[in-house]
């Protein structure tokens, strides 16, 4: 680990691609967060690959250009990869126009369409849980007796909270947590820090992982991510983790930044 910006500028030099995490590193809830504006700005000028990659599963990529477009920034539709593609991409390879019974918002559902699922709430193949507000006892229950009866049970990610404005939120790995207790089934995640969505990442901005970085504010998503794809790492404090938990990690990231405003200091100071 390290603060060392004489380091991380020399790093930049050769970075073609950044893979970024989005709640925590560009905004909490709906609030934008200090120098993101500049560094959608540097990404755009400096001419370098970039992914806004989310575990959320909420929201389709077009919501969240629109998102983030209602906060001032002009990010194209084809740089954002969310949990809900990656799981809809995974499943697709596995049942093609398979049946799913899906816990989650339009970003999943819309996803799930497009992949060629149908939903199905009587035999599907798959249970699918992802981010949700409307999640409701009824549901629990559907999903615990869909996979008693031999649904296979999928999460889109393995993150139990999200940063909000006014603090956490249950995020997928809470909210799939009854539904494997009560089954006794453990759910595939298909969202960091699984390597699967870090290749997806890479083949969307067409970069090697040599030549990459991956900025989060997660120690149990992102930067084991990037441990495990062998991509470096810069963890900021702007999100979920705060300085003080990140030496209780068998791992480490690579740089520790204060958030995506100082990254962009760095890079301007070394003139990249």
């Amino acid at each position: 680990m390290s603060t060392d910006k004489t380091s991380l500028g020399e790093r930049l030099a050769s970075v073609r691609g950044i893979i970024s995490d989005m709640d925590g590193v560009i905004y909490h809830g709906n609030r934008l967060l200090p120098g993101v504006p500049d560094f959608v700005r540097w990404l755009q000028e400096s001419g370098r690959q970039y992914l806004f990659l989310t575990n959320s599963s909420e929201r389709s990529p077009r919501e969240l250009q629109e998102k983030l477009r209602r906060l001032g920034l002009d990010v194209p539709v084809e740089n954002f990869l969310t949990s809900a593609l990656a799981t809809a991409g995974f499943l697709r390879n596995q049942v093609p126009g398979g049946s799913v019974y899906a816990v989650g918002e339009a970003g999943l559902i819309s996803a799930l369409y497009d992949a060629g699922f149908s939903m199905n709430d009587v035999d599907p193949d798959y249970v699918v849980i992802g981010e949700t507000r409307s999640y409701s006892f009824e549901k629990i229950e559907k999903a615990i007796n869909l996979v008693n009866r031999g649904a296979r049970l999928i999460g889109t990610n393995p993150d139990l909270t999200g940063p909000v404005e006014s603090g956490i939120a249950p995020a997928c790995g809470a909210l799939i947590k009854p539904v494997e207790l009560a089954t006794g089934k453990t759910p595939y995640f298909v969202g960091k820090p699984n390597p699967l969505m870090m290749r997806q990442a890479l083949k969307r901005i067409e970069c090697r992982r040599e030549e990459s970085l991956i900025v989060g504010d997660r120690m149990d998503t992102d930067v084991i991510a990037g441990v495990e794809a062998e991509i470096e790492t810069v963890l900021v404090l702007s999100g979920v983790t705060s300085r003080e938990e990140v030496s209780r990690f068998a791992y480490q990231p690579r740089y520790v930044l204060s958030g995506v405003d100082e990254l962009v200091s760095v890079a301007r100071e070394a003139g990249v």
